[in-house]
């Protein structure tokens, strides 16, 4: 049944995530906004429940656009479930802000392959790394998959390589410019971003321990899926799954060296997720195991989003 409602994409199933994401949203923020919410407090909300639709909307675009989809709503599904395991992340809106730069670096990235105008995207990705790292320091961790990218797709030109850095210096006077001229203390605002800890803790909730556990199962087993059936799929797309397994490895490591380490850092592992599981739950398989696994994801996602309100 739940194959048959997301196989293919429709206003019907979209609406359903839609309403599934506003509600989510409103029920965590209602645990986390203050009794009398100010304008600022709304027009954050607002802004946030803003990002999250168009994090949403970018896999699903970049899925899509990418041949990676067969124009299912997969892809968007995967990313709403990994919302229910870890709700936490809606109440962080820089963690959401700067997981929507890095979705907008990756769709930049991806399309490199087409090799069309490839200087401008490379500038174009390292420009979106940048802007999400201000949000959150260690997702400039990215900046490495634009440097695969460029191995992979137009190492030759070596011009390629210096994007980056210009990128870098363009973001860093703008952003020192911008701190002058409302008196931010710069150097203390990046400073106090910059620790890492690579020590692993337990959460105090014991669902917080079980989700994330459940979360890395699945995780392994797309993987491994993708990796089994890599040979099988166009050669056209291994580089841009060959990325995709990239970023996932990225936002792994974001989380491994961030100093406190809350669950909603695997942020950055949400958009890589949801693209894995598309192709895997899209191969040829038996569909009692597809209407399976989705149901008991979905029946999981549930029950950890409201363990954890």
């Amino acid at each position: 049944m739940i194959t048959s409602v997301f196989k293919k994409s429709n206003p019907i199933n979209y609406s359903i995530l839609i309403i599934g994401v506003v509600l989510v949203f409103f029920i965590t923020a209602s645990n986390h906004m203050a009794v009398e919410a100010t304008t600022a407090d709304i027009l954050l909300k607002t802004s946030v429940l803003g990002a999250l639709f168009a994090s949403l909307f970018l896999v699903n675009f970049v899925v899509k656009k990418n041949g990676m989809s067969k124009d299912s709503a997969y892809s968007v599904l995967f990313f709403f479930t990994s919302i229910l395991f870890f709700p936490a992340v809606l109440a962080n809106s820089q963690l959401l802000f700067s997981n929507l730069c890095i979705l907008l670096a990756i769709r930049r990235i991806i399309s490199l392959q087409s090799l069309k105008a490839s200087n401008i995207k490379i500038f174009d990705a390292s420009i979106w790394v940048f802007i999400a790292s201000l949000f959150y320091f260690w997702s400039i961790l990215f900046i490495v998959l634009i440097f695969i990218a460029i191995l992979f797709h137009v190492a030759r030109d070596y011009r390629n390589w210096f994007l980056p850095f210009i990128a870098f210096f363009a973001v860093a006077i703008i952003f020192v410019f911008g701190a002058l001229l409302f008196q931010v203390d710069w150097i203390n605002f990046l400073a106090n971003q910059m620790f890492f800890d690579t020590k692993m803790k337990y959460f105090e909730a014991k669902i917080q321990d079980v989700t994330i556990l459940v979360y890395a199962a699945l995780c392994l087993l797309f993987v491994f899926s993708l990796l089994f059936t890599l040979s099988n799929r166009p050669l056209i797309l291994h580089p841009t799954y060959k990325k995709i397994l990239s970023a996932l490895l990225i936002g792994i490591a974001i989380y491994m060296i961030s100093p406190n380490k809350t669950n909603d850092l695997l942020v950055f592992t949400f958009a890589p997720f949801a693209m894995i599981a598309t192709t895997h739950i899209e191969t040829a398989q038996a569909q009692w195991k597809k209407e399976t696994l989705l149901a008991a994801i979905l029946a999981f996602g549930c029950y950890a989003f409201f363990s954890q309100l």
